[in-house]
């Protein structure tokens, strides 16, 4: 295992995090069923994790993880609160509720986190998290106040990244991408503002649907080569932590183009690398639908069907009638988007 800094703060965190998604219990409606380890299961598979070198873990309130945090808490205590890095978060967005939660994680975990995100921040919430009595200030009081170390800004949109980026009380960011759903890291890699923030990278096997047609360890060495802090891995099994933890990952940098063959050798990818450029004029965000697709054809078939269903008919209508056409000014990858909708309409009403 290798290591490099958070940003600018005085953590060394393993290349590879474990996120602990895949060893909670309970009822948790957004997530599928995993592995449920029982505590004792689940310190094991965190302390072998451990032994090969990862320091970094991630979690969540229950509410979404599950049992996780208290599972996490109880690894701590074991392995010796010192020598790991606790990561935890919170889908909390005014000042009261991550300052509750916060409180609320801390007696969980019987421990300080290290990090604490506001967990999910997007378009509609974001000026809620960002305001002056927002989740970011309450944290950013309760680093001052001892209750957690460093702050964090968690979300799958590139413009709040930067505008964590660019907010002085942000310590760590936290957001996805792969080889494939590159978009985001690129242009974070030219953006010379990301430099003096941590960053976590999660959604590094999109979800698992990646390991199928890529190798763990081209996911993996992938994604090294951009400047991240640390990759989280969902890890729930020993044999799982041996593919992605035992050995010594070479960066590389395989180009789009690349990725999109292999994919090919599955099916006919949209060839959408959410850079999350593209604008609509009726705010659909059509590179979330094109991964809904891209990811229906990669085995969560239920899953985007589901997602798919839910407004695809009115962004295609939408596309009809559009005369603007802003999106396909923006799109990088030259993507036809309207023909693209059509086509994902006409799969949406033929599967249903």
């Amino acid at each position: 295992m290798k290591y490099r800094r958070l940003g600018e703060t005085d953590l060394i965190v393993s290349e590879l995090g474990f996120g602990t998604i895949p060893i909670l219990s309970g009822n948790v409606p957004v997530l599928p069923k995993y592995y449920s380890p029982n505590v004792p299961t689940a310190i094991d598979i965190m302390m072998y994790a451990y032994s090969l070198g990862c320091n970094l873990y991630d979690t969540a309130i229950p509410s979404e993880y599950g049992d996780a945090e208290y599972k996490l808490g109880q690894f701590a205590k074991k392995v010796g609160r010192e020598n790991i890095i606790i990561s935890d978060k919170a889908r909390a967005f005014d000042g009261n509720e991550i300052y509750n939660a916060v409180l609320q994680s801390c007696e969980n975990l019987e421990t300080i986190p290290d990090i604490y995100f506001v967990h999910q921040v997007d378009f509609n919430n974001q000026d809620v998290v960002f305001s002056k009595y927002g989740s970011l200030s309450a944290l950013y009081d309760l680093k001052r106040e001892g209750k957690i170390r460093y702050t964090g800004i968690a979300s799958h949109y590139y413009d709040i990244l930067y505008r964590g980026a660019n907010d002085y009380r942000v310590d760590v960011l936290q957001g996805s991408g792969n080889i494939f759903e590159r978009g985001m890291l690129d242009r974070i890699s030219n953006e010379p503002i990301f430099k003096t923030k941590g960053y976590i990278l999660n959604k590094v096997y999109g979800a698992g649907v990646l390991i199928n047609p890529f190798t763990v360890e081209e996911l993996i060495s992938g994604i090294l080569s951009y400047p991240i802090s640390s990759a989280l891995i969902g890890l729930g099994t020993f044999q799982q932590i041996d593919v992605a933890m035992k050995y010594n990952f070479n960066p590389t940098n395989p180009t789009f183009e690349t990725v999109l063959n292999t994919l090919k050798k599955c099916f006919n990818p949209i060839p959408c690398d959410r850079c999350q450029r593209c604008k609509c004029i009726y705010g659909a965000e059509i590179h979330t639908i094109f991964r809904q697709f891209n990811y229906y054809h990669l085995g969560k078939d239920f899953w985007a069907l589901k997602k798919l269903s839910l407004n695809i008919k009115e962004v295609a209508e939408n596309c009809k009638k559009c005369t603007s056409m802003e999106c396909l000014n923006t799109c990088p990858r030259n993507i036809h988007i309207p023909e693209e909708m059509q086509k994902i309409s006409s799969l949406v009403k033929k599967r249903k």
